[in-house]
């Protein structure tokens, strides 16, 4: 289906082909009778503004759903609601299990009352940082995914598997091994610098040549840069025992050794991180309807990118500083968002930071009771979770362009 952009009584609209035009957001029914062609086939900046608004309707057209009226928003906000809750829940069950195991009674009790016991020095300084910290590196990879989904229009990117991970990680190494940091704060802006200038060469590689805009270049290039910059990784720590040591446990992905000092240093970023995504959600709708659409409703193309990648590297920056290089919690959580509350980027970076949360949560309190009393680091669980939904992603993709 494509998309050619008209203006309606001096203002700018995007009307899709096969439909009537619609004005000033009115319903208009086909010659013949059918579903009006405002219910799916039109966005329209009203006023005259060339702001960055455009309708849910347009998104659906193009992805092949359909708008949500007031009841499904009603709905998705009870799923959200419900998404909220089931964090919750997860959250608790955090703070409960563990290698020491404490009675939920008495979890429950000295969470409110810190009375200076055993239990109380395990929820307060072990278990409560880990999972704050959990919450906090969840949502940004989480949203970290949706945005890169959304900027590159393919559902196979994801900053694992684009290599931006694997770029905070060489720079990380790069400043252990030759600059000998070892704070967190020092591991963060090593990482943001990493992730930038791997997100600004797999991009560029990617989309260079015939057959650009296929779904796998990206995923391609992303795998090239993981190889290279896997080597250096490793050329560095074996040229550096002391590093290697440093390293080592840092670059598995988990949330028990950071704690309290990574959340403290990492939760600004995070927080500047999520609200430039949630800013660019209409700018991200509008990209959705492709670029000439996008700028003839009003959308700067650059500075959408520009803030939307700013958004990324600062998501993902912060979590793989605190946490380590974690994989494929960005790519699943927003197909599963999206499975849930639509195309629309306004529900969809909110659902995508709740669900990796719990996704993030849930395969941390999975890692601890497998082996208990050892520990499975969060890393190695996501990437066993997350394997086969990407095998399943790849072959849709497949298919859908056979």
């Amino acid at each position: 289906m494509s998309v050619r952009t008209v203006a309606c009584n001096g203002r700018i609209g995007a009307t899709l082909v096969g439909a009537v035009p619609v004005h000033d957001g009115a319903a208009a029914v086909p010659p013949g009778g059918g579903r009006p062609a405002g219910a799916g086939a039109v966005a329209v900046v009203v006023g005259g503004d060339r702001g960055a608004a455009v309708t849910e309707a347009a998104v659906a057209a193009v992805t092949g759903g359909r708008p949500h009226g007031r009841r499904p928003l009603r709905l998705r906000a009870i799923g959200l609601v419900a998404a909220v809750a089931v964090l919750a829940v997860v959250s608790l069950l955090s703070l409960w299990l563990g290698a020491n195991r404490v009675p939920f009674t008495e979890v429950w009790r000295v969470l409110w009352h810190n009375d200076g016991s055993g239990a109380a020095v395990i929820v307060h300084d072990l278990r409560i940082p880990r999972t704050l910290l959990g919450l906090a590196v969840g949502a940004a990879l989480g949203v970290a995914g949706a945005v890169t989904q959304a900027l590159t229009r393919n559902d196979l990117a994801e900053p694992g598997l684009l290599g931006i991970s694997m770029g905070s990680s060489a720079a990380v190494a790069l400043g252990i091994s030759v600059l000998g940091v070892t704070s967190t704060l020092g591991y963060v802006w090593f990482a943001f610098v990493g992730a930038a200038l791997t997100s600004v060469a797999v991009f560029l590689i990617g989309t260079a040549g015939r057959g650009a805009d296929t779904p796998a270049n990206l995923v391609v290039a992303g795998a090239a840069a993981v190889a290279l910059l896997g080597a250096v990784v490793n050329a560095l720590l074996i040229l550096d025992h002391s590093a290697f040591d440093r390293f080592r446990f840092w670059d598995v992905g988990s949330l028990a050794a950071p704690g309290a000092p990574a959340l403290s240093t990492i939760w600004p970023f995070v927080v500047v991180g999520l609200l430039l995504a949630f800013g660019q959600a209409r700018s991200l709708n509008a990209l959705a309807l492709g670029e000439q659409a996008a700028r003839g409703l009003g959308v700067h193309l650059n500075r959408a990118r520009v803030l939307g990648a700013l958004a990324v590297v600062l998501l993902c920056g912060a979590a793989t500083a605190a946490a380590g290089p974690i994989t494929f919690v960005g790519l699943a959580v927003p197909h599963v968002a999206r499975a849930i509350a639509g195309t629309d980027q306004r529900w969809v970076l909110p659902y995508s930071a709740v669900l990796a949360a719990i996704l993030l949560l849930g395969a941390d309190l999975l890692g601890r009771v497998i082996i208990a009393p050892g520990e499975l680091r969060v890393g190695v669980v996501t990437a066993f979770l997350g394997a086969p939904v990407f095998i399943a992603l790849c072959r849709r993709a497949r298919l859908a362009h056979a």
